[in-house]
């Protein structure tokens, strides 16, 4: 919460092109937390940005060797790609777009075979969306480990959601002037998508 309260504007992947768009042209922007999302967002809008030495640990993982061995295992298989992915494997996408963007083509597009390079949750919901279509997930670097599946998402459940409405616990207490000023960079990058 520290962070969003130095922060004049969030974004996610899904609305960070419209967010640095939105910035008048001669901005200067710091783009964080994560590079590989920076880096696509400043190739996409030509911008000028400083991107933090982040990333996402799922992202980073991802071996390009293997994304290709599956595309002359599977030659009319599309690459799905989330652009907090490294460039090397952006560069082998079909497709690259945030998560609701990666479920909106992959229902939305003829091909029926998809490779698919983000958080392996993410393969659920386009089966249950997509029953004919088939999805196969992107292996990491090493293959020994589940580095595809995020372990800071799994950690949130419907069990725990449920427990935190019923029961109003755990409670988290901000500082005010914290609160408000995390507030703000949310608010400001709502007012965007409007």
């Amino acid at each position: 919460v520290g962070v969003k309260a130095l922060t004049d504007i969030c974004c996610t992947s899904s609305n960070a092109v419209d967010v640095i768009r939105s910035l008048p042209s001669d901005a200067k922007i710091v783009f964080a937390p994560d590079r590989n999302l920076g880096n696509y967002i400043r190739g996409v809008t030509g911008r000028d940005m400083v991107v933090w030495d982040g990333a996402c640990g799922v992202h980073e993982e991802f071996s390009l060797e293997k994304i290709l061995e599956l595309k002359k295992k599977y030659p009319g298989a599309k690459v799905l790609a989330h652009p907090e992915c490294k460039k090397t494997v952006l560069l082998a996408a079909d497709y690259i777009g945030s998560t609701a963007a990666l479920l909106r083509f992959a229902s939305t597009d003829p091909a029926d075979t998809f490779i698919v390079v983000t958080e392996a949750g993410i393969l659920y919901q386009m089966r249950k969306e997509n029953p004919g279509k088939t999805f196969i997930p992107a292996p990491p670097e090493d293959a020994s480990c589940g580095c595809n599946n995020c372990a800071f998402m799994k950690m949130v459940t419907l069990d725990k959601i449920y427990r935190t409405l019923l029961d109003e616990s755990p409670e988290v207490v901000l500082d005010e002037e914290i609160r408000r000023k995390a507030e703000g960079s949310i608010r400001r990058m709502l007012e965007i998508g409007k």
